[in-house]
């Protein structure tokens, strides 16, 4: 499209030329290129790309970019909604732990005897005027103790965002407190545990900000599960992710681990009616029923 803004006439005419199949009339494909844009759902026909000029492959329909979105929504509905049970349990443990372990230090995430320095030198990254302006508590406990220069852990970890959590915890100089939190999730290795939580701090983000999930790949290979088999060993695909998400709140409700496999079972079946939905939800995101 080079690098001027087009209007959605131009984008339809760039889309024919390009050998898309237009199986919508052009008032409803006008409906999603203004309600998802144009760029956006590039993300979702670039599968049907051919070659460097962005032809598609014969036979490719409009409507399989717009069915492969809403897979992608459908899936991140699900997954935010299990990861903030993860989130809040695993932030509910640092807090309690570190803060019951360090009792006469309860602001011990700036305590240099209980977290490395890398934290403590980087602690205005997260904790700022603009922190203490946007979060109700962390404020009025500011206006009541006007010589705090910060409020106690249990009160500032709850606004902290999951990753600056597992940062905290990879941070504790005291590794049973550490080794306590992982055996809490069944995990004994620390190193694996981190891991396992990086990969889901990874997911929660890219679902946070919008990012594309079917063709997603880890930076980083999932560790080694008990008892869970990655589907062709692939280690960084969002399948073998969902796997170490449902391993995890496993530990923390059986029931929520049956209810998120169920629900994402039925998002994969509604969507394998497409054939061609079919094919990306297994060979691209790795799912195998």
């Amino acid at each position: 499209m080079g690098n001027k803004a087009t209007n959605f006439n131009e984008q339809i005419v760039k889309l024919e030329e390009r050998g898309m199949e237009l199986d919508y009339d052009k008032d409803k494909i006008k409906e999603f290129l203004l309600d998802i844009g144009y760029y956006r759902l590039g993300f979702y026909w670039n599968p049907f790309e051919i070659d460097k000029d962005h032809n598609f492959a014969k036979g490719t329909k409009f409507s399989n970019a717009v069915l492969l979105y809403y897979l992608d929504v459908d899936l991140r509905n699900i997954l935010l909604k299990y990861m903030n049970r993860i989130e809040i349990n695993f932030r509910t443990k640092v807090v309690y732990y570190a803060s019951n372990t360090h009792k006469n230090s309860p602001t011990w995430f700036i305590d240099p005897k209980v977290i490395s320095s890398e934290f403590i030198n980087a602690v205005e990254n997260h904790y700022n005027d603009e922190f203490k302006k946007n979060n109700k508590v962390i404020k009025l406990h500011h206006q009541k103790y006007i010589n705090d220069k910060f409020a106690p852990a249990w009160k500032t970890l709850e606004f902290f965002t999951f990753g600056t959590i597992l940062k905290i915890y990879k941070s504790l100089l005291d590794s049973e407190i550490k080794k306590r939190i992982a055996n809490e999730y069944g995990i004994i290795n620390i190193d694996k545990f981190i891991n396992l939580m990086e990969t889901i701090v990874y997911i929660r983000n890219t679902c946070a900000h919008g990012g594309v999930l079917f063709d997603l790949r880890l930076p980083k290979g999932i560790s080694a599960i008990p008892g869970i088999t990655f589907n062709n060993n692939n280690r960084h695909s969002l399948d073998s992710s969902i796997k170490v998400i449902l391993y995890i709140l496993e530990q923390i409700s059986n029931d929520r681990k049956n209810e998120m496999t169920e629900k994402i079972k039925e998002t994969f079946d509604k969507h394998s009616e497409n054939e061609v939905l079919k094919n990306i939800i297994t060979n691209e995101i790795g799912y195998i029923d």
